[in-house]
């Protein structure tokens, strides 16, 4: 689904990726950790196609998209979530919906009727808040939105920036179904940041551990050392 070989990305003439690779096959839940400031942000930014690549490659079901235009990425089904949920706070819930939909061609537009409905079945607090403007809703409200904004979309391969930081703890678990639902389908494939590491074992099928730019650690979820990964976690 998608490989990221030996990337190297730059801030300016700071290195901020150094040799980065990175795997998510097919219907994979894969979650990077580390510390703050060590580029993980900065590896999605990079996979979206926000941030250029200095050396390296990325393929995206087997197509090179090194090169590639964010939003053509996002109409291939790439899908990206940011940390600080990047809603539009003054327009409504629906609206915002609406947004999700622009990357589509006019084939896709035609079921975006069909698509909100669907988002609201995974978030029915959504659709009672419907036209309420977004940015009143909760920080746990309004990450359920950036997510449907996205979904709204079937996006085939999902990344997330830490979707459980700063909200409550039954949305926490609401998003935690959420992602291990998805991930059970098998027509998407899920990139996540995460810093609370038991629900990265819970939901993860794959982990990485970045510091400093580098992959430190990698392996199957069940495979890792817990110690290990808490000594880069750790402050």
């Amino acid at each position: 689904m998608l490989s990221v070989s030996n990337v190297h990305v730059y801030y300016g003439e700071s290195r901020i990726l150094n040799d980065v690779s990175v795997n998510v096959e097919k219907g994979q839940i894969v979650c990077l950790m580390g510390r703050n400031g060590v580029g993980k942000t900065t590896l999605l930014k990079t996979i979206m196609g926000n941030l250029k690549v200095r050396q390296g490659s990325m393929a995206y079901e087997g197509k090179d998209i090194t090169r590639e235009a964010s939003h053509k990425r996002a109409r291939a089904g790439i899908g990206y979530v940011p940390q600080g949920r990047g809603i539009f706070p003054y327009l409504s819930v629906y609206e915002n919906l609406l947004m999700g939909l622009e990357a589509l061609d006019r084939n896709g537009l035609k079921h975006a009727d069909k698509a909100v409905d669907e988002v609201y079945e995974i978030f029915p607090v959504l659709k009672q808040m419907s036209k309420r403007v977004a940015g009143t809703l909760s920080g746990g409200q309004q990450q359920q939105l950036a997510i449907g904004r996205i979904l709204v979309r079937s996006p085939k391969l999902l990344l997330l920036d830490e979707p459980t930081e700063g909200i409550q703890p039954n949305i926490v678990e609401e998003i935690e179904h959420l992602i291990m639902a998805l991930g059970k389908r098998g027509d998407i494939s899920i990139l996540l940041i995460e810093q609370f590491l038991d629900f990265a074992l819970r939901v993860a099928d794959y982990c990485y551990v970045m510091e400093k730019g580098h992959i430190v650690s990698e392996g199957n979820t069940n495979d890792l050392s817990q110690d290990i990964i808490r000594e880069h976690l750790s402050v």
